[in-house]
């Protein structure tokens, strides 16, 4: 047996263990409640998957965006009906990816041609060891014969979809194998750091590496996690002399070794299989659901984008037509409660009339400057407008208008805010979203661009009645 080969025995000698039948209760009582809290976990995982499947608040648009993601999903929840274990090997070309699963396999199942780039999409094989019914083997290219942005989505790619991780080294890591580590690392999937080609090396050499690549990967490889093995080890040459004394040389295949690899394997396959598959099944759920609630919001602020701009337009308009001051007043408030129910129905979270004047006043609160200079202008404005015509009820309108329009807009902003934030203001209060809001806007720009829709508006009108 190699030098650097060391595995743990388990007694049965009875004779030296009286209390093995209570040992022996012990550790069964503790598998089936292993197993029962790993059969809790898929069930938890499962539901999780379920619901994202299943939630009809999502709307087609983003499923369609999401397409992908929904399809890893659907084979996430077929691995976890039928119990499927994956685990997916990643390394740089030559250090023995494949080789290490064609020694797991007992097979030549994954190429391992010396001409770099053979692997080029991931392949997939199922382990056919005694009880391993379901854990498949999944190889994937090289991570130095793609670039680094591929290589990147590579790795969360084939790494979300595994259970286990196997990373493949021949020697001390280099800044490609490293950073990757990382990569597939920041997946929160366990991790077995496999040092090929051990053959190659002689004790000392070993114990040397070993030291030197645990510091490395301290905080990222659990100790236990390092095995080394020689998958496809070299042949050795060998002399010995005859029966006439004679010196001979002759060459011989030194046998693969992969038992340290194949026992780490079984430990955390028995111990954590189940376990592991429904980590990866809710952490992918979490990460589908994180990616839903950004485009879900994305599509909410789309369209609220559009529906503030549509009530900015009428309430600009209607206030710049209106000839009446007190009307003015009421289809300000009439206008902008209309909205802030709208952008609710968008959001999924529903409004009264009563709720929506009771945002709408704590708004107006913050905005008591805003809202008396609107006023003020307003009614100005108003009464010019009844007691003159022509040029100056136009020019008037549109200022009030356009003051109409600004007010609206950030009643609108700070509204969507609010409901974004699952109708709350969140660590900043009301004063502070309102004064962010402000702050994000121009708003001499904001109410020059009012007056030429306005004004744009009321052109299109004056031809259209004339025709």
């Amino acid at each position: 047996m190699p030098s650097w080969f060391s595995i743990t025995e388990k007694s049965n000698d009875s004779a030296t263990a009286p209390d093995s039948g209570t040992e022996g209760n012990t550790e069964l009582l503790e598998h089936d409640m292993d197993k029962s809290k790993g059969n809790k976990n898929v069930d938890l995982a499962k539901e999780s998957l379920s619901q994202l499947l299943d939630d009809s608040r999502v709307p087609d648009s983003v499923r369609n965006v999401l397409r992908n993601e929904y399809k890893q999903l659907r084979v996430m929840m077929d691995k976890l009906e039928n119990g499927h274990l994956h685990i997916a090997v990643f390394g740089r070309v030559s250090v023995g990816k494949s080789s290490v699963l064609n020694a797991l396999l007992g097979k030549d199942a994954f190429s391992v041609s010396i001409l770099h780039g053979e692997t080029k999409t991931e392949g997939i094989e199922e382990w056919q060891e005694v009880d391993a019914g379901g854990v498949y083997l999944i190889d994937t290219p090289g991570i130095n014969e793609i670039d680094g942005e591929e290589r990147e989505r590579l790795a969360h790619e084939v790494a979300s979809r595994s259970d286990l991780l196997l990373f493949v080294v021949d020697s001390d890591l280099t800044d490609v194998e490293l950073n990757a580590l990382k990569m597939v690392a920041a997946t929160n999937r366990p991790i077995i750091l496999v040092v090929n080609k051990a053959d190659q090396y002689n004790e000392d050499e070993v114990l040397q590496l070993r030291t030197i690549i645990r510091k490395r990967v301290s905080g990222l490889i659990a100790p236990e996690n390092i095995v080394f093995s020689a998958a496809s080890p070299s042949k050795q040459t060998v002399i010995y002399v005859d029966d006439d004394g004679n010196e001979k040389e002759t060459v011989r295949q030194r046998p693969v070794d992969i038992l340290n690899l194949k026992s780490r394997l079984w430990d955390i396959i028995e111990s954590e299989g189940k376990t592991l598959s429904a980590l990866n099944a809710s952490l992918f759920a979490g990460t589908l659901s994180e990616q839903l609630g950004d485009k879900l919001l994305e599509t909410r602020k789309q369209v609220g984008e559009e529906t503030i701009h549509m009530y900015c337009i009428g309430k600009g308009v209607a206030v710049a037509l209106n000839p009446i001051p007190v009307a003015d007043l009421l289809a300000a408030a009439a206008i902008d409660v209309s909205m802030v129910i709208h952008l609710s129905k968008i959001y999924g979270l529903p409004m009264s009339k009563s709720e929506a004047g009771d945002l709408i006043k704590t708004i107006a609160a913050q905005m008591l400057i805003l809202y008396a200079t609107f006023w003020a202008i307003h009614l100005a404005s108003s009464a010019l407008k009844v007691g003159t015509a022509g040029f100056s009820t136009v020019v008037t309108g549109v200022a009030q208008g356009a003051v109409a329009w600004y007010s609206t807009l950030v009643v609108g902003r700070v509204a969507e805010d609010y409901l974004a934030k699952g109708k709350s203001w969140g660590e900043t209060g009301p004063k502070l979203t309102v004064q962010s809001i402000l702050d994000s806007l121009d708003r001499d720009s904001v109410m020059s661009e009012a007056k030429v829709e306005i004004v744009q508006y009321l052109k299109g009108k004056t031809k259209t009645t004339k025709a």
